[in-house]
């Protein structure tokens, strides 16, 4: 028999029986939908951390004030929590080549009004490579000149949310809000950054030059001279990251008078390790998916090869008949392994085509589980329904094929 003829027997011979036929199926079916549907949301949910780490930084180090300090209290003198200043932030720009861009920040939140318009906002008081350490562009406008950090000018870049609901479809540029009880132009508005991994709206902000924070929103404080509530910086080279974590821990340990065994007053975090998190969860989802997507495969596939087997039981006069006229036992294997693999890829395209719809489906009404559909997932599903059909047809096949003609003929 040749190929064409064995396929026609196959599908003879399932189509006897297509209610069973496709009930043996769902197995793979259900196995490969379920496939699909989870790699495509994990394979989203992987990118969106992707992005979100991306914006961190994977070069960056945050500094700030140890976990034991907190700005809660308000009891608190400004210096139990201000550990940090603008002198840590000019020795580590100093002694330390390896640092592409450094700045440190104050921030807090404040009313600020437009006209008849007013929105409680965060504020932050950068320096000048501030921007570039934390991926802000400018949308509109233009951005800080040198002279507004060295004369603390009134001055304010506009989060996108902070402008659409201070000017609603205008561009604010130019105009004068109230921040507390200080009048600032602004002078542009920022490019949209969207939800943070936390959730929270990365647009709601203000930004205005580190003296002018310090001097006319947190004037009332008294702060150290100098004094800010956290670094950022960030490494030409991602490969010196460990190096100048340990040369900024080693040299704000010296400024601060740190001595040996006394806990530090400030922390470092490394976001690389962020990345390394990320990877290991990834490394474990991925594990994670393909033993679910083993078992469902195991599962439908264990179906096809009950069933086969009952078929074989069934038919075995017809196998009888079939060697007596001329079938050799390589005709038989051929044919029952057709049926195996046909039922396999018959529930692997259909399980394809219910994975893409729920897959789509699940995006589309659920906006907080990202899809992420991929071609080579597809590809491989359909090559494992039919590996799953060889693999589990063979036995039955193998038992047909190797039944002695007599006895199959005296079955009734």
């Amino acid at each position: 028999m040749n190929l064409l003829d064995v396929l026609r027997t196959a599908i003879f011979a399932l189509r006897g029986n297509w209610m069973r036929s496709a009930l043996t199926s769902l197995g793979v079916i259900i196995g490969i939908a379920a496939v699909i549907v989870m790699v495509s949301v994990g394979q989203g949910t992987q990118a969106e951390i992707d992005r979100q780490l991306s914006g961190l930084g994977a070069q960056k180090l945050d500094i700030g004030p140890s976990a034991g300090r907190s700005p809660g209290g308000a009891r608190m003198s400004a210096s139990s929590f201000f550990t940090l200043n603008e002198g840590d932030i000019d020795a580590i720009r100093q002694e330390i080549p390896e640092v592409q861009y450094i700045s440190g920040s104050l921030r807090g939140s404040s009313q600020v009004v437009y006209a008849e318009r007013n929105w409680n906002s965060s504020w932050r008081g950068v320096q000048p490579d501030f921007l570039e350490i934390n991926g802000w562009t400018i949308a509109n406008g233009s951005g800080f000149e040198p002279q507004h950090f060295t004369g603390a000018e009134r001055v304010v870049l506009l989060g996108e949310t902070v402008r659409r609901e201070l000017f609603g479809e205008e561009s604010g540029i130019g105009e004068q809000v109230r921040i507390g009880r200080t009048i600032f132009t602004v002078l542009g508005t920022l490019g949209s950054k969207g939800l943070s991994g936390f959730g929270s709206d990365q647009d709601e902000i203000l930004m205005v030059p580190l003296d002018t924070a310090r001097r006319r929103l947190m004037g009332a404080m008294g702060l150290p001279a100098g004094a800010v509530m956290d670094v950022s910086l960030t490494v030409a080279d991602a490969g010196d990251l460990g190096y100048v974590q340990n040369e900024v821990e080693s040299l704000l340990r010296q400024r601060h008078r740190i001595g040996p065994g006394e806990p530090d007053d400030f922390q470092v975090r490394n976001v690389s390790q962020l990345v390394a998190t990320r990877n290991q969860t990834t490394s474990q989802m991925s594990w994670l998916l393909g033993a679910v997507a083993t078992i469902s495969l195991i599962v439908g596939g264990i179906g096809i090869m009950n069933i086969m087997l009952v078929s074989v039981t069934e038919r075995i006069r017809e196998i009888g008949l079939r060697m007596a006229v001329g079938a050799g036992p390589s005709d038989i294997r051929r044919q029952f392994l057709a049926e195996a693999m046909l039922l396999s890829l018959g529930g692997g395209v259909l399980g394809i085509a219910l994975g893409v719809v729920g897959a789509l489906l699940v995006g589309r009404y659920n906006t907080e589980l990202p899809i992420q559909l991929n071609g080579n997932v597809v590809a491989l599903a359909a090559g494992f329904s039919v590996a799953t059909g060889l693999f589990f047809g063979y036995y039955p096949a193998r038992k047909a094929s190797e039944l002695d003609p007599i006895e199959a003929l005296r079955q009734q």
